[in-house]
């Protein structure tokens, strides 16, 4: 499964130096980032059409960030070139261009006084492959020592611009109504920063960690492999420098690591968590999550150490696209599958369905299992769309033609390559992904902050406190009702009674803030206008 660009891969050393000349003199700010108002001047040195110029940036910014790094800079240049040659530029233009290395920058007229320019003794850092390094002022806004502002018209993509309005708007009303302790965790320089993850979701032996071993084509450190439950723990497998495991513990307190809301889920969630890291070209662009079994049978009445239904909620908050997978003969839904499956409300446009090893049953017993997997869906998912299922057996193995016959392999490979096109499609989504969880965090904790200044205003003045607090905490679904209908609020955004009351129990509701209309007004302003805005800023500079 190939997603990285084949630019910086298939460039000769001698065209990257040149690059990196060129990116240098580009990057007006030398934050190793080239914007759209830089795109504008360096690129109109090739004398492309705008048209043509606004489709360079399309398929270089794929991603959709705002901005250029040095691969994208690079692949921009090498669509420049084979436009000049009298190549249309598509998508497929650079996959289907074989001899990439050979071929020469492009013609940029006048380049030669704005090199002259920009050359300095200034050394620019650069990381081991020689890329030139993306700097970026947002990490000093998450420290408690900076009080300076940093104004939207300063940042230089649209994550660094969320950064700012969650830090400016949106942090501060969390705080204050303690949305971090009923709903979700504060956000940190590294939730943004994070690459998208894929979390595999399951009964044991269904192929989940096969699964992952089929799209790397290789082993991660600490995958273990066999018909009994054998993953008994979280595992994220990530890109880095070497093949190694680390201790859950020790990732959790990594401030580069998106990982820190796990330590409220305590040492014996911690301690059936690691990460396992190592070099691929797949993992620089995906995170995954391959996860323990979830039990059925007499097993699931064994309760575990930790929270796992809220551990498999806070990864899906995270994650960027969900994955259930289904074996043909475990297609019972126990009663904790069904609580995991149930804890994936409101991320629904995130999961999909994979039934996996089909190529044990023949045609007429998959037909069967299809229907009902689909049938058991239905009463665990509650809602009448059809979810789509993909079917196919990822693993290493050939497809078992003797049991599903030709017509059957046609139809794995079809299924096989939607499910890949979805997976692939992941970096590309990631910033608008970014985006659409910042926008449904925001209404989420203004939802949190009415329902908590509520129960504040119901409370007494001075005597029967206890009592009140009881009565609220017990008829939790009316002032649920009252506040939906004081603010007109759609009671799909509202939180889970059940879970909200049992958090509530443990904080004196006389204690909470009452409502302070200009935050709300704040986070309002966000999402009327200082979103739209930041948007509009970092659309594709030819628009």
């Amino acid at each position: 499964m190939e997603i990285s660009s084949p630019a910086i891969s298939s460039c000769s050393k001698e065209h990257q130096k040149i690059y990196q000349e060129w990116f240098q003199c580009a990057d007006s700010d030398g934050d190793g980032r080239i914007t759209g108002a830089d795109a504008i001047k360096f690129f109109g040195l090739s004398n492309l059409s705008r048209a043509e110029l606004k489709q360079v940036w399309a398929i270089a910014d794929s991603k959709r960030q705002g901005y250029l790094g040095f691969k994208e800079f690079v692949s921009a240049m090498q669509l420049v070139s084979l436009a000049q040659q009298g190549h249309e530029i598509t998508h497929e233009l650079l996959t289907a261009t074989t001899d990439l290395e050979n071929l020469n920058p492009p013609i940029m007229d006048g380049l030669d006084v704005l090199l002259t320019k920009k050359r300095s003794p200034v050394k620019i850092e650069t990381d081991a492959n020689g890329i030139p390094k993306q700097h970026t002022p947002a990490p000093q806004w998450f420290s408690s020592k900076s009080s300076k502002r940093v104004s939207l018209s300063s940042v230089t993509s649209i994550i660094d611009g969320l950064k700012k309005l969650y830090l400016d708007k949106l942090k501060p009303l969390e705080v204050t109504y303690r949305f971090n302790d009923f709903v979700s965790p504060l956000l940190t320089n590294s939730d943004f920063d994070a690459k998208p993850m894929v979390m595999l979701l399951g009964q044991y032996s269904t192929g989940k960690t096969t699964f992952i071993k089929h799209l790397l084509k290789t082993s991660y450190p600490g995958a273990h492999i066999g018909p009994e439950p054998t993953t008994d723990r979280f595992v994220v497998v990530m890109s880095g420098p070497d093949e190694r495991s680390i201790p859950g513990n020790t990732i959790a307190v990594q401030a580069d690591m998106p990982f820190s809301g796990l330590t409220t889920f305590g040492t014996a969630f911690l301690s059936k968590f690691q990460c396992s890291q190592m070099p691929h070209p797949l993992l620089e662009h995906i995170t995954f999550v391959d996860t323990p079994g979830v039990l059925s049978g007499e097993k699931q009445r064994t309760q575990r150490s930790y929270d796992f239904t809220g551990v498999t909620s806070w990864f899906a908050a995270k994650c960027d696209l969900i994955l259930l997978l289904f074996d043909p003969h475990k297609l019972d839904i126990s009663d904790e599958f069904k609580r995991v499956i149930g804890s994936l409300r409101g991320h629904d446009d995130k999961i999909r369905v994979v039934l996996n090893k089909a190529d044990q049953v023949d045609t007429q017993q998959l037909m069967r299992v299809y229907g009902a997997l689909m049938w058991s869906l239905g009463k665990v998912l509650n809602t009448p769309e059809v979810m789509r299922v993909y079917i196919g057996s990822f693993n290493d193995k050939p497809v078992n033609e003797g049991a599903i016959g030709p017509l059957g392999k046609e139809l794995f490979e079809m299924e096989q390559d939607d499910l890949l096109t979805d997976l692939k499609d992941i970096p590309k989504k990631s910033c608008d992904r970014r985006i659409n969880e910042f926008v449904k965090r925001a209404r989420a904790a203004k939802i949190h902050a009415y329902i908590i200044s509520h129960l504040k205003k119901e409370m007494p003045a001075m005597m029967g406190k206890a009592k009140t607090q009881q009565r609220l905490i017990d008829n939790l679904e009316d002032e649920f009702a009252k506040v939906q209908r004081e603010f007109h609020l759609p009671a799909g955004d509202f939180p889970n009674v059940e879970h909200f009351r049992e958090v509530l129990a443990g904080y004196s509701i006389d204690k909470f803030e009452k409502l302070k209309p200009k935050m709300i007004q704040a986070v309002d302003d966000m999402l009327g206008y200082d979103i739209p805005e930041l948007l509009k800023a970092f659309r594709n500079p030819y628009e």
